[in-house]
């Protein structure tokens, strides 16, 4: 039934001649270059380390020292900016506790606090409105949480999480995050 009514019409256009041919523009081929771009995917930074003496800008040693229940004899920083790591030494080489600061892309917050404390540690949610985890391990407790863009670690060489939690606490107030 279609090719009926196509015969007849095809018919007619080739009766108009050359001169409706003419009028008509060749079809050109056009060539779109379509660009992608895709973001790489983001990257955890680096472990900080401690590079020099010093004292911790968002977190105060006495308190360090009351909340995780040692004596601290030493603090260094590390070179991150904006807000250094800041480590806590229980005796002039080995490490109490550490508080690694992140402020950046949301995603690495999330991905810092998950590489912290991984799937099947416990849930952490303090303070109010930050998220993550927090797992007791051999060496110690890793509290880590996460809040739009910001992410903080506290690593203690105490067993007991509440110290972390504490502490982490503090810092964020201290960071004002």
């Amino acid at each position: 039934m279609k090719r009926a009514l196509l015969l007849p019409l095809l018919g007619a256009l080739a009766a108009c001649g050359p001169n409706v041919a003419q009028n008509v523009p060749a079809p050109t081929t056009q060539t779109q270059q379509v660009t992608t771009t895709t973001s790489a995917a983001p990257t955890v930074p680096p472990a900080p380390q401690p590079a020099s003496d010093g004292t911790c800008p968002y977190l105060a040693t006495a308190y360090v020292a009351e909340a995780n229940g040692q004596r601290v004899p030493k603090v260094k920083l590390s070179t991150d900016e904006p807000h250094p790591a800041c480590f806590f030494y229980a005796t002039a080489t080995e490490i109490q506790l550490t508080v690694r600061v992140y402020v950046g892309d949301e995603r690495v917050a999330k991905m810092i606090v998950n590489e912290a404390a991984p799937d099947g540690s416990q849930p952490a949610s303090s303070p109010t409105g930050w998220a993550g985890g927090y797992v007791n391990n051999n060496s110690g407790v890793v509290y880590a949480v996460a809040k739009s863009d910001a992410a903080v670690v506290v690593t203690s060489n105490q067993k007991q999480s509440i110290k972390a939690r504490r502490i982490a606490e503090e810092a964020i107030k201290g960071l004002k995050l």
